[in-house]
C-alpha cells in the first residue's frame, strides 16, 4: 500500500482537530486512558510477516500508528506502522464484543494502538493479526496528510520532519541508512587501531579551517568563546600526547551560507595517524569507500544522481596546479592577485572585495574543474597559500601535500601531510594575520604543543553529511540532516 504524502498546502484542519478533541473527551468519559504509560509487545511487524510459518495461529502483541482504516459491516481492517514496517490488523465484532468494537469509532488514522491476537493469512495472501483485544496508546489530535497528494513545498518536510518521517518511507530509510553508515565507519576505524575521542565544542580560539565562527560568551570565565569550526588542532595535540591513531565524529559549526551542500551545523569525521602522510590517507580513503559500498550494497558500484560510480577502481589523481594551468593556458601561480581576480570574473565567478589569493585559486578550480570530476578523484598538491596547516611538498616548495576527495563533482573531505615544524607553523599563522586574512589567528598553545614534538602525521577530514548524500543518492544536504537549519518561518 502506498505511503501517504505531505500535500502542497498541508496545514492541520482546526475542524478536524476539534472533532478529535471531542473523541478524546468521549474516551475519557468512557474510562479509556488515551495516553498510555507502557505497552508490552512481543514482535515487530516484519518479524510477524517474516516468521509467518512459525507464528501462524499463535498470538502476538504488536503496536504502531494507524495508517489505514476500512470498515466492512461488522468487521474492520487497518494497517499499523511501527519501526520495522507495516502490518494488517483484522477486527471482528463477534470477537471483540459489541462495546469494544463500537469504541473503534473513536480511533482515527494517526492514533497509536496496541493489539493482541492470532496470526493468519487472508484470502489475498496478506499476513494479518486477528485482533482479540486492542488498547489505545496515544490519541493523535492532528490529522496526518492525505494520501496521494504531491509535495511542492519541500521546506515543509524539513520544518515538520516528524510528519515527514511518519508518512514517507523513503525519508525513514535515508536516516536509518545514515545511522548504519556511521556505525560502519566506526567499525572500520576501530578495527585498524584508531581510538575514538571527544574534544571541546566550545573553544577559546577557533582554528583548523578558514571559516566564520559562531561566537558566544562564557559568563563564569568572563571570556568570549567560539563553537568549533574544526576538530583538527585538538586532535593533533593528542598525537603529540602519544595517542597515535585518533578519530572523532562530531558537530562542527560555521557561520556561513546555506545551500545544496552546506549547512552551518554539520557532522564531521576527523582522524589522525602518526608516522603516516597524505599518501597513506589516500589509501585509507579508497579502502573506506570500498568497504562502505560493499557493506551497504554488496558491490563497489553505487548510483548517485544518475551517475554510476565504482569505488573498486583506483581513484584518479588530479593535480591542482597542472589541471588549472591546462584550463587557463597559463601557470596560475605566476599570476598576480589582480590577474587571478580577472580570470575568475571572466569565468563568471562572483568575486567580492577583499577575496584572498587562496580563495581565488580555490574558486577557479571549483568552477573550471571540480564540477567535471565524476569518477572518484583525489585533487592534490594545492598551492601553499591555501593551506597553512599542511607540510610543504617534497618536490615543489610552492605547494603543500594536501588532497581533497571528490566524487560526482562534490568535495567530500580534506587531508594533509600535517605540518609538524613548530617554527614554520607559528610563522604561517603570523603571515596570515599580517595579510589580514579573514579569520586568521595565532594559536600559541597549539604551537607550544608542536614544540614538544609532533611525529610525522597524516590527517583526514570527511563531511559525514555529504558522504551520506552520496551513499543514499540524495541531491541536497537537507535531505540527510534530520533537522536542517532554516530561516524562522514568517507568521
Amino acid at each position: 500500500m502506498d505511503e501517504a504524502k505531505l500535500p502542497d498546502d498541508f496545514e492541520p484542519s482546526s475542524q478536524q482537530r476539534e472533532i478529535r478533541l471531542q473523541k478524546l473527551n468521549q474516551l475519557r468519559a468512557g474510562g479509556i486512558l488515551p495516553y498510555a504509560y507502557h505497552y508490552r509487545r512481543t514482535h515487530l511487524s516484519q518479524e510477524v510477516i517474516g516468521s509467518f510459518e512459525e507464528l501462524n495461529g499463535k498470538e502476538v502483541r504488536v503496536a504502531g500508528r494507524v495508517m489505514s482504516w476500512r470498515r466492512h459491516g461488522r468487521t474492520r481492517f487497518a494497517h499499523i506502522l511501527d519501526g520495522a514496517g507495516r502490518l494488517q490488523l483484522y477486527f471482528r465484532q463477534d470477537v471483540l464484543g459489541t462495546e469494544n468494537y463500537e469504541q473503534l469509532e473513536l480511533v482515527d488514522i494517526g492514533d497509536i494502538i496496541g493489539v493482541a491476537g492470532e496470526v493468519f493469512r487472508t484470502k489475498t495472501g496478506e499476513v494479518t493479526v486477528n485482533v482479540r483485544e486492542w488498547t489505545l496508546l496515544s490519541k493523535a489530535l492532528l490529522p496526518l496528510p492525505e494520501k496521494f497528494h504531491g509535495l511542492r513545498d519541500v521546506e515543509q518536510r524539513y520544518r515538520q520532519r516528524y510528519v515527514d518521517l511518519i508518512v514517507n518511507a523513503d525519508s525513514r530509510r535515508v536516516f536509518e541508512l545514515r545511522s548504519r553508515i556511521i556505525r560502519l565507519i566506526r567499525q572500520f576505524l576501530d578495527e585498524r587501531g584508531f581510538v575514538e575521542v571527544e574534544t571541546p565544542v566550545l573553544q577559546p580560539i577557533y582554528g583548523g579551517a578558514a571559516a566564520r565562527p559562531f561566537v558566544t560568551y562564557y559568563n563564569v570565565l568572563e571570556q568570549e568563546m567560539f563553537l568549533r569550526i574544526s576538530d583538527e588542532l585538538y586532535l593533533k595535540r593528542l598525537i603529540v600526547g602519544g595517542l597515535e591513531r585518533v578519530y572523532e565524529i562530531g558537530k562542527d559549526f560555521r557561520n556561513e551560507g546555506l545551500d545544496r551542500t552546506h549547512n552551518p551545523e554539520f557532522t564531521q569525521l576527523e582522524l589522525y595517524q602518526a608516522y603516516a602522510d597524505y599518501h597513506d590517507m589516500m589509501a585509507l580513503v579508497e579502502e573506506l569507500f570500498r568497504f562502505l559500498a560493499q557493506s551497504l550494497f554488496g558491490s563497489t558500484e553505487i548510483e548517485y544522481c544518475g551517475q554510476r560510480v565504482d569505488f573498486g577502481k583506483p581513484w584518479q589523481r588530479v593535480r591542482f596546479v597542472e589541471a588549472l594551468r591546462e584550463r587557463l593556458g597559463v601557470d596560475p601561480l605566476a599570476l598576480s592577485d589582480e590577474q587571478l581576480r580577472t580570470a575568475a570574473q571572466t569565468a563568471g565567478i562572483e568575486v567580492k572585495p577583499g577575496t584572498t589569493r587562496a580563495k581565488l585559486l580555490d574558486k577557479l578550480f571549483s568552477e573550471l574543474i571540480q564540477d567535471r570530476l565524476i569518477a572518484p578523484a583525489f585533487v592534490l598538491d594545492h598551492p601553499k597559500e591555501t593551506t597553512p596547516l599542511a607540510k610543504p611538498h617534497r618536490q615543489d616548495p610552492r605547494l603543500v601535500e594536501r588532497f581533497e576527495p571528490v566524487v560526482c563533482g562534490m568535495e567530500i573531505g580534506n587531508a594533509f601531510s600535517e605540518l609538524n615544524d613548530p617554527l614554520e607553523q607559528r610563522e604561517r599563522f603570523i603571515e596570515g594575520v599580517k595579510r589580514n586574512e579573514e579569520f586568521a589567528t595565532v594559536d600559541e598553545d597549539y604551537c607550544t604543543a608542536l614544540e614538544y614534538g609532533l611525529p610525522p602525521t597524516g590527517g583526514l577530514g570527511i563531511g559525514i553529511d555529504r558522504l551520506v548524500m552520496l551513499f543514499t543518492n540524495q541531491d541536497s544536504i537537507r535531505d540527510v540532516i534530520l533537522f536542517p537549519q532554516l530561516k524562522k518561518a514568517s507568521g
